[in-house]
């Protein structure tokens, strides 16, 4: 073998061992109300960026955000599971990601208040400023991505 042949492959072949490992994403669960439009758009964003999402039609949203322990003051259409965290509302996948890949200590989730034009699966002409919010096991909050 050539000795930039022999080169090139043991480039490549390190190059292959430095790429970190891809961590699988965890399967999104998502409660929505079944004539809500929005949380489709919402799940097939979250399916463009990489997660395979289960949609769950539940008239008891009230009873199942409750249960997952979302504040009431950052309340949306939906309610999703991501792993070990509550996703609530329309937070972008990328914000998602962050959170599975910072893993805060004490977070609990993200959320999304209300519905903002803009976000995904909201996506209107006019968009608007909005705050997805960390909220955290002992009760606390902070703004952890701003849009």
């Amino acid at each position: 073998m050539k000795p930039s042949t022999l080169f090139r492959a043991l480039t490549c072949a390190s190059a292959l061992i430095a790429l970190p490992a891809v961590a699988e994403l965890p399967v999104v669960t998502a409660y929505k109300d079944p004539n809500c439009g929005c949380c489709g758009g919402w799940a097939e964003h979250m399916r463009a960026a990489g997660f395979a999402v289960k949609e769950v039609p539940s008239a008891q949203m009230a009873q199942i955000k409750r249960q997952l322990g979302v504040p009431e003051t950052l309340g949306s259409c939906h309610t999703a599971q991501v792993g070990q965290y509550i996703v609530e509302g329309h937070v972008p996948a990328a914000d998602v990601k962050r959170l599975l890949a910072e893993a805060p200590a004490g977070a609990r989730g993200l959320a999304a208040p209300g519905m903002p034009l803009g976000s995904p699966g909201m996506e209107a002409a006019q968009s608007q400023r909005y705050d997805v919010i960390r909220f955290n096991a002992d009760g606390s909050s902070a703004v952890f991505a701003q849009h």
